[in-house]
């Protein structure tokens, strides 16, 4: 299990991430829909993960959902130092109801975050939508990913969100899979 945490000003976050093991996600951050995002992203991943997070959400959500999105990033980061070789690609579509959301991940060491999500609504719940953006734009650069992030179509923006962290769970598992090879077995290159 990797365990990151990062204090600032702003914001204090606890992360324990394994992606090899499943089992029940513990999630406090404080912002009610957010741990159900990233309990959605965990559940469908099967990978285990715990988030302790405070912040000045008070002011405003924003900090505290980026910087969650940075210190996952640099968990999943550090797993793939850690890993004798990933497959490095991963790659879901997932419907829920009304909403098609998809996620494409290449772990490969050059973060990019592709955004095309358009949202029905502009909140879930009391919830601001577009911070989710924020979220993983810190997960790409953070964890090196060069993310795509689609939704195809919704009338439901909390839909749309759940499938798009499903998505993201699965294609991550996917990505951060073991497999023999090193590093050398990632990239035609011989390196990442």
């Amino acid at each position: 299990m990797i365990e990151i945490h990062r204090s600032t000003k702003e914001t204090d976050i606890l992360v324990k991430l394994d992606m090899n093991a499943e089992g029940p996600s513990k999630l406090e951050t404080g912002l009610p829909f957010f741990d159900h995002m990233l309990n959605a992203m965990s559940f469908h991943g099967g990978f285990r993960l715990e988030v302790k997070a405070a912040g000045d959400i008070d002011v405003d959500p924003h900090h505290l959902v980026e910087d969650t999105g940075l210190v996952i990033g640099a968990a999943l980061e550090q797993a793939r130092k850690e890993s004798s070789g990933i497959r490095r690609y991963g790659s879901a579509v997932i419907p829920m109801d009304d909403a098609l959301s998809e996620a494409v991940v290449d772990a490969c060491g050059r973060p990019y975050l592709k955004w095309n999500v358009e949202w029905a609504q502009l909140k879930a719940g009391d919830f601001d939508l577009f911070l989710l953006r924020e979220f993983f734009w810190g997960l790409a650069v953070a964890g090196k990913l060069n993310l795509h992030l689609t939704t195809r179509y919704s009338e439901n923006g909390h839909h749309a969100a759940e499938a798009l962290f499903k998505a993201a769970g699965r294609a991550l598992s996917e990505a951060y899979t073991p497999k023999d090879g090193g590093e050398a077995g990632m990239s035609t290159k011989g390196t990442l």
